[in-house]
């Protein structure tokens, strides 16, 4: 058993560190590529590493990582060993990779809007890339998760922003243009989106809620056609006081056609809800052992 499990976790640490170090790739040729050559100021750690190679000629891998020391020793104490662990090991990666890509990889010098594009796509793909395996970057990630620590009433997601904000503020001063923040804000902007798209968008579905006078029949023939999962309720109407059921199913933005034939020929008349379903964790869907 102790055989298995350490075959396991070797085999989970291997994929993990490829993940981090495609992510991490991705996210340094955004950065070297685009960034960089185009004094485009940057968000969290890697903005304020930039902004240290600027004025001090540091490569930004190794200011990166630097920087980061103050808040691993701090988040030790604070948020424990193992969540440090993997985040120094995502910060050894990055800020190697950070340095190693300038070697090869070619600066882009055209057209600031598009480099701020492609920054952020790439940037986006490669932090997506590093959680979804459960493990952050470092930078802000960690001052956020601090400052929450202490102030509960604080969201992470408030205190990542202001933090972030701040050190745009320190870029656009740095190099002296109001534009490097408002292209900064298109990176920041877009590689939200296709972060969250790639940490999110794979558990993404449609939730229905289904209110018929035939529940088992529209189950029945849900479960069989769609193949998946369904839940009946009783409910009773508000104005007529008519008891009915409502059935609530998660499916696959694919699979919405395919409900919508069910319904057609079990019971056109049923009363049907679509709406987002932002993640979905289960049978059929994302793992929670991925998170």
């Amino acid at each position: 058993m102790s055989n298995k499990i350490s075959k396991e976790s070797v085999l989970h640490f291997l994929i993990d560190t490829l993940f981090f170090a495609v992510g991490s790739v991705c996210y340094a040729a955004g950065i070297n590529v685009f960034a960089v050559p185009n004094n485009i100021a940057q968000s969290g750690v890697t903005g304020l590493a930039i902004v240290a190679n600027h004025f001090w000629h540091i490569p930004v891998g190794a200011a990166n990582f630097i920087i980061n020391i103050p808040l691993f020793i701090l988040a030790w104490f604070v948020l424990g060993r193992l969540f440090v662990a993997r985040t120094v090991w995502v910060v050894v990666i990055l800020s190697a990779a950070l340095d190693v890509t300038t070697l090869f990889l070619p600066a882009y010098t055209g057209d600031p809007l598009l480099a701020s594009i492609f920054c952020g796509t790439l940037t986006g793909v490669g932090l997506g890339l590093v959680m979804t395996r459960g493990a952050t970057s470092g930078g802000t990630d960690i001052a956020g998760k601090i400052v929450q620590k202490f102030f509960p009433q604080v969201s992470l997601g408030t205190g990542v922003a202001v933090a972030n904000a701040i050190v745009v503020v320190i870029g656009a001063i740095t190099f002296r243009s109001v534009e490097s923040a408002m292209y900064a804000v298109v990176v920041i902007v877009l590689s939200g989106r296709v972060l969250d798209y790639i940490v999110y968008g794979l558990g993404k579905g449609k939730m229905l809620m289904i209110i018929t006078e035939k529940p088992q029949q529209l189950a029945d023939a849900i479960m069989q056609h769609v193949g998946r999962g369904v839940s009946i309720l009783p409910v009773t109407g508000a104005y007529t006081g008519e008891k009915k059921s409502m059935l609530v199913v998660a499916i696959r933005r694919t699979d919405v056609a395919k409900i919508y034939k069910v319904l057609k020929t079990v019971d056109e008349t049923a009363f049907t809800i679509i709406t987002e379903a932002g993640e979905v964790l289960g049978e059929g869907f994302r793992r929670r052992d991925d998170l």
